[in-house]
């Protein structure tokens, strides 16, 4: 958890670059981001510069030339503000863009997303306030780090581009921990933003399979093949880049993939577990979506688009949990229905956990669902799990302040049950299942509303002659009442 003294000097550093004029929070995030990641340049060169020492033997994989020693944070930090101004912003960062056009070791993963690096800190003073900042994170700590930078992303409230916005890291946890992700697992979100759910999946797997990753062949599987995340947004592939090495994974798979464009055959039946939240814009262009993808449903949907691309995504036996608005569930058109069915009937639907429309709230009302899935392409659906979620932990207005109410821990004991107990729950509970032949007879309709019973109270019925001699009983009471407080006054 970040401290308050540390979120404190976040929020000082916030409000500095807002009146400096920087007023995009992911401008903000991004400025932050290149200066994180010219200190873990530095930092890394200082380990080898050390190895090399220890080892006597010479160090052949610089970063840094000695004329750009300069450019080295821990040097460059203890520069008068308009020396270093003038370094970072002809000399750093030119420096960062030049890394963007190489591939020459470890730092690659991450220097591929600085080739357009901007410098766009307006003053010397606003530099200096950030690098102390920065200078101030112990970068030692990857818990501190990650802490840090979460709490940098929180501040990204704003829906961007495309119908772009950040998943609450409650609903990331929840959703991964029903996933349960392994060790060996190769986890993919196509339209991963500033990779949260990627993060969260690495925090997962670092604490329930601790042991495992003591393996040498597991750890280099864990840094290296396990994360893959896709993002049209140069922008945000920087910035979840740099939260995926905040968080300590070494060479994470980010790059930049129009998911709904390009062809999927390279990717297809490559991973076994995807978590993603994609934007949902509305509609795009026959002209523009991959063919692959149109094969598998025909629509210019991109709710419909993006579940066709899961499955091509998916190894057989892969699963998936991804955030769609609640028309995937219920609506009508052919291709709708369609896609329905075909996760119904040709693969394995596991679950439809319906959230409260309050959830990306204060920057989108919408509401959203969450369906779990199996891609078998033989079938397996036999009962599906429903769970209506009230409430998430947070109130469902614009403030989402913290509240007692909180669904989400019982979705995940019940998710556990839900081929057990769940099965003999009733319909009006807050969770139940329901079988695949029904499923079939009502169309496909996911919606919990279809099969959700309400419990109503029984009201008794009384003779309205009855009750209209029990008033006027009531009324010679109250006058004979009135009429002794009179005479008692009297």
């Amino acid at each position: 958890m970040i401290t308050g003294e540390l979120k404190s000097r976040v929020d000082a550093v916030w409000n500095a670059f807002w009146t400096g004029g920087i007023s995009n929070p992911s401008e903000v995030v991004e400025q932050i981001t290149y200066l994180l990641f010219i200190r873990r340049l530095d930092d890394l060169e200082t380990i080898g510069e050390q190895k090399a020492a220890f080892s006597g033997k010479p160090f052949t994989d610089r970063r840094f030339r000695d004329d750009q020693q300069d450019y080295r944070w821990h040097i460059f930090k203890d520069f008068d503000p308009e020396t270093m101004f003038a370094t970072v912003s002809t000399g750093v960062f030119p420096f960062l863009q030049s890394l963007g056009r190489k591939d020459d070791g470890e730092e690659s993963t991450y220097a591929t997303h600085m080739r357009d690096a901007r410098f766009t800190i307006p003053t010397a003073n606003l530099l200096v306030k950030v690098v102390g900042l920065v200078d101030r994170i112990e970068v030692t700590n990857r818990d501190t780090n990650g802490d840090l930078y979460e709490y940098l992303l929180s501040k990204l409230s704003s829906a961007g581009v495309n119908g772009q916005f950040r998943t609450p890291r409650h609903i990331i946890d929840m959703m991964v921990e029903i996933m349960a992700p392994g060790e060996k697992e190769t986890i993919c979100d196509p339209a991963c933003g500033t990779a949260g759910f990627l993060i969260g999946a690495s925090e997962y797997i670092r604490e329930h399979h601790r042991d495992a990753l003591l393996n040498p062949n597991l750890r280099g599987h864990f840094h290296e093949d396990t994360f893959h995340g896709f993002d049209f947004d140069s922008t945000m592939l920087r910035i979840g880049s740099m939260n995926m090495l905040m968080h300590g994974i070494e060479s994470p798979d980010i790059r930049y993939r129009d998911s709904l464009s390009e062809s999927v055959s390279a990717e297809e039946d490559s991973y076994s577990l995807i978590l993603a939240n994609p934007p949902f814009a509305g509609s795009l262009d026959y002209e523009t979506t991959a063919k692959d993808l149109l094969s598998v449903v025909k629509t210019k949907k991109t709710e419909l688009l993006f579940l066709a691309l899961f499955l091509k995504l998916l190894k057989p036996g892969g699963r998936a949990a991804v955030i769609v608005p609640d028309g995937v569930l219920f609506g009508s058109t052919k291709a709708h229905k369609a896609l329905r069915e075909m996760l119904v009937e040709n693969h394995k639907l596991d679950a439809v956990i319906k959230l409260p429309s309050g959830v990306f709230k204060p920057y989108a009302g919408v509401s959203t669902a969450i369906l779990c899935f199996t891609k078998t392409g033989v079938g397996g659906t036999d009962e599906v799990w429903f769970y209506d979620v009230k409430a998430d932990g947070f109130s469902l207005d614009d403030k989402r302040d913290k509240i007692a109410a909180d669904d989400l821990p019982d979705v995940v004991a019940r998710w556990k049950e839900k081929e057990g107990s769940e099965r003999e729950r009733a319909r009006t509970e807050q969770s139940f299942t329901v079988p695949v032949s029904e499923i079939r007879e009502q169309g496909y309709d996911l919606s919990i509303n279809r099969y959700k019973e309400i419990e109503y109270e029984e009201v008794e019925h009384r003779d309205p002659m009855e009750i209209l001699a029990e008033i006027e009983a009531l009324n010679e009471e109250i006058a004979k009442g009135t009429a002794e407080l009179k005479e008692m006054l009297k």
